[in-house]
C-alpha cells in the first residue's frame, strides 16, 4: 500500500492503495464516488469513463500511481454545487436513461466533447460515442440530448466563456407522470 493525494472534482483527496489499482476503484471504493461504474474491466465500454485534465478516460484502465497531479472529474463533479451541466439537464428533458448503468459515462464522453466540439454534427457525436455502450440501446436519445446539450452550452459561452448551467430543482421531463424535482 501506497499514500496518494489526487486532485478530484476540485479537491485533493488522499487514500491508501496499491499503486496498480485501476482509478475506477480508487474512486468507488477509496473515495465512495460510486457514479463511476464498472463495466468491463478493459476500457471498451465507457461506463468507467472520467475526464483527465478534460480528457474523456477510461478509469479501469488508468492506474492509480499514474494519475500524479491531474485534475480527475468524475459525474459527481460535472455539475457546479447546485447547478446541473447543460447535458445532465438535456438528458433528463430528453429521458435518456432507461437503467442508467451506463449513462455517466455516456455524460461524461459527451462533455469532453462539447469542450473540444461546441456544436458537433451528428458525424462529430457518433465517432466520439463510438465505445460507450448502451444495452438498452438509447442512442437516438443521447444523441438528441448531446444536440440539446450544447444549445444550453453555448447559450453562456459568448458572454461569459463558460459554459450554462442549470439550477438543480428546475427538472423538467418529457414523462407526464413524473414531477419535477431536485436532484442529487
Amino acid at each position: 500500500m501506497a499514500t496518494f493525494t489526487i486532485n478530484v472534482n476540485g479537491s485533493p483527496r488522499t487514500l491508501q492503495a496499491d499503486p496498480e489499482m485501476p482509478l475506477l476503484w480508487a474512486l468507488r471504493d477509496r473515495l465512495a464516488l460510486m457514479g463511476t461504474k464498472y463495466g468491463c474491466g478493459i476500457g471498451q465500454c465507457g461506463a468507467c469513463t472520467v475526464h483527465i485534465d478534460g480528457m474523456a478516460t477510461r478509469s479501469c484502465m488508468l492506474r492509480i500511481a499514474d494519475v500524479g497531479d491531474k485534475a480527475v472529474v468524475t459525474i459527481e463533479g460535472l455539475a457546479r454545487g447546485a447547478e446541473l451541466h447543460p447535458l445532465q439537464q438535456a438528458w433528463i428533458e430528453e429521458d435518456v436513461a432507461q437503467c442508467g448503468y451506463c449513462q455517466a459515462g455516456q455524460i461524461m464522453t459527451a462533455a469532453a466533447l462539447l469542450k473540444q466540439n461546441p456544436s458537433p454534427t451528428d458525424k462529430d457525436i457518433d465517432q466520439a460515442m463510438a465505445g460507450n455502450y448502451c444495452r438498452c440501446g438509447t442512442y437516438i436519445r443521447i444523441r438528441t440530448a448531446i444536440h440539446k446539450g450544447a444549445q444550453y452550452y453555448n447559450a453562456a459561452l459568448p458572454s461569459t466563456g463558460n459554459p450554462a448551467v442549470v439550477k438543480k430543482g428546475t427538472v423538467k421531463s418529457r414523462n407526464p407522470a413524473e414531477k419535477a424535482g431536485s436532484l442529487v
